[in-house]
């Protein structure tokens, strides 16, 4: 299961154009659309880790302000910065971008927008990939953040999610969640799992891990003891989606993502634009592994699917 990641990415481009066109003289484009400024904006981006979700969330940022008449080299320059997965260099990162006085800062993730929340509160941030920004301390409320953050939440719906699980292994008594506990977005979806597991009467096996080189031992530890596993959106597991999908298939344990890539492998304040969720989600199933371990699709579930293959040797 997958949230409209593309809409997402148009919201944000909507939000960036409209603070941009704010910081200094535009105009309008009134054959394109577009917005066009006689002055060079200097845009600092900060991603916490490489991996496909949020390198795509990347390329759809750069390319919506393309499409929206701010083009590298002509009226902006973008600044790209990857903490790789550690909180420290993001906090350096941000405070870079802070001294420098950008005119926008393009967080992605949670850590990444916390980060430039603690270096600034003057500069506008706009984030994407967040689950909770009220929760993360980066925002006030979800319709006013009363900060100068605005942004789009990766967040999604887990009930949906477990009950979905529910449907395809019916048998199913434990699932287990592998994550991060130091991301605060991983931590608020597991309360959640584990509230919404309970209605649905699951336990919850939790399998916590610090970094990427944890994930070999304490999943494969875990793997006899659960009947699914549940992967909440997650940056560090998301770097080692490759190495979960390995250990489960060996072990015929099936996973639940809340991202798509573990089973492929204007002129507002911010403090005044909402805070927007993805207003619609999809499945997404990959039928070999599906055969493989023997799970029936649901017709109703299939027919709403988009299918993907691959994945078993």
């Amino acid at each position: 299961m997958v949230g409209k990641r593309k809409l997402a990415m148009l919201l944000c481009t909507v939000l960036v154009g409209g603070i941009l066109s704010g910081c200094g003289k535009s105009a309008t484009d009134s054959n394109k659309g577009t917005t066009t400024s006689s002055e060079v904006k200097n845009v600092g981006v900060i991603q916490i880790v490489q991996h496909d979700a949020l390198d795509a969330a990347n390329k759809g940022f750069v390319d919506g302000l393309k499409e929206k008449g701010y083009e590298e080299g002509k009226n902006i320059k973008i600044e790209q910065q990857n903490a790789q997965g550690d909180m420290a260099n993001a906090q350096t990162i941000a405070k870079q971008f802070a001294d420098a006085k950008k005119d926008l800062i393009f967080a992605i993730a949670t850590p990444s927008a916390q980060a430039a929340y603690n270096a600034t509160k003057d500069i506008p941030i706009v984030i994407t990939a967040v689950t909770d920004p009220v929760k993360a301390e980066i925002a006030k409320d979800w319709k006013n953040s009363g900060t100068n953050v605005t942004g789009t939440s990766d967040k999604v719906p887990v009930d949906k999610q477990i009950e979905l699980l529910k449907k395809l292994i019916p048998n199913a008594k434990t699932v287990g969640v592998i994550y991060n506990t130091s991301e605060t977005n991983s931590v608020i979806q597991v309360d959640e799992l584990k509230a919404a597991a309970e209605k649905q009467g699951l336990a919850v096996k939790e399998i916590g891990v610090t970094n990427v080189n944890e994930i070999n031992q304490n999943l494969a530890s875990a793997l006899g003891e659960i009947n699914a596993l549940y992967t909440p959106t997650d940056n560090t597991v998301a770097s080692g989606y490759a190495l979960v999908g390995k250990l489960c298939l060996e072990k015929n344990v099936p996973i639940i993502g809340a991202e798509e890539a573990v089973v492929t492998k204007g002129g507002k304040k911010p403090s005044e634009v909402e805070i927007t969720t993805l207003s619609d989600m999809s499945f997404t199933i990959n039928t070999d592994v599906a055969k493989k371990l023997n799970i029936t699709i649901p017709q109703d579930i299939e027919s709403k699917a988009k299918k993907v293959t691959g994945g078993v040797e």
